[in-house]
C-alpha cells in the first residue's frame, strides 16, 4: 500500500476530474474577461470597442452559465474533506478566511455578471449572445439606474479579482510554505 507524503494527499483528498476542470476553465475565463475589461475601458470609441464590449458581454453570459454548472456540481458532488493535518495545523483565522473567500468567490462569479447584464440593459444595449440570440433585458432601460450600476460592475469585478489573488497566494502559502500539499488537490493531471 502506497505511503502518503505530506505533499502528495491521498486520492480521496484530491477533487473530481470535473471540479478541477470547472476550477481552470472558469480562473481561466475570469482572467481573460478581466484583462479584457480593463483593456477596452479606456479605448476611444470606434467599431473596435464596440466589438470587444460585445465580446465582453458573450463573455460573462458564459461564464455566468460555467458558475451555475460549477455551482450545481459543488452542490451536487460533496468536496473531499481537507486533511486532518492540515485542519489541526490552521489557526482559526485561518478556516474563515478558507471558508469566506469560497462563498465570497461563489457570490462574485454571479454577482460581476448579473450586475454588468444589468448595466447593459438599463443602458439600452441588449445582449446578443455570439450575434444570435438576443437574451431578455434584466432590468429596463434607464440612464439613472444605468449611471447607478456601472461603478458596481467594475467594484465588484475587482473585488473578484482581488479575491482570487487572495486565493492564490494562500494556495501557494500552502505549497510552498507550508509544503502540505494543498494545492495537488485541485492541480490537473494524473491522480
Amino acid at each position: 500500500m502506497p505511503s502518503s507524503s505530506p505533499t502528495a494527499p491521498a486520492r480521496s483528498a484530491r477533487y473530481s476530474h470535473t471540479a478541477i476542470a470547472l476550477h481552470w476553465l472558469l480562473a481561466a475565463a475570469l482572467m481573460a474577461l478581466f484583462a479584457l475589461g480593463l483593456y477596452m475601458a479606456d479605448l476611444p470609441f470606434s467599431p473596435q470597442r464596440l466589438k470587444l464590449y460585445n465580446w465582453h458581454k458573450w463573455a460573462g453570459v458564459a461564464i455566468l452559465t460555467l458558475s451555475l454548472l460549477r455551482l450545481l456540481w459543488r452542490l451536487t458532488h460533496r468536496p473531499p474533506a481537507l486533511p486532518a493535518t492540515m485542519v489541526q495545523a490552521m489557526p482559526a483565522w485561518q478556516k474563515w478566511a478558507h471558508h469566506g473567500t469560497h462563498h465570497l468567490l461563489y457570490a462574485l462569479f454571479f454577482a460581476v455578471p448579473l450586475i454588468g447584464w444589468a448595466y447593459s440593459s438599463a443602458a439600452g444595449f441588449p445582449i446578443v449572445f455570439l450575434g444570435l440570440v438576443q437574451l431578455p433585458d434584466f432590468v429596463p432601460a434607464s440612464d439613472a439606474l444605468a449611471e447607478a450600476l456601472k461603478p458596481w460592475h467594475q467594484i465588484s469585478a475587482y473585488a473578484l479579482a482581488a479575491l482570487a489573488g487572495l486565493h492564490v497566494a494562500a494556495a501557494f502559502k500552502h505549497q510552498w510554505i507550508d509544503r502540505d500539499g494543498l494545492l495537488t488537490r485541485m492541480w490537473p493531471g494524473r491522480r
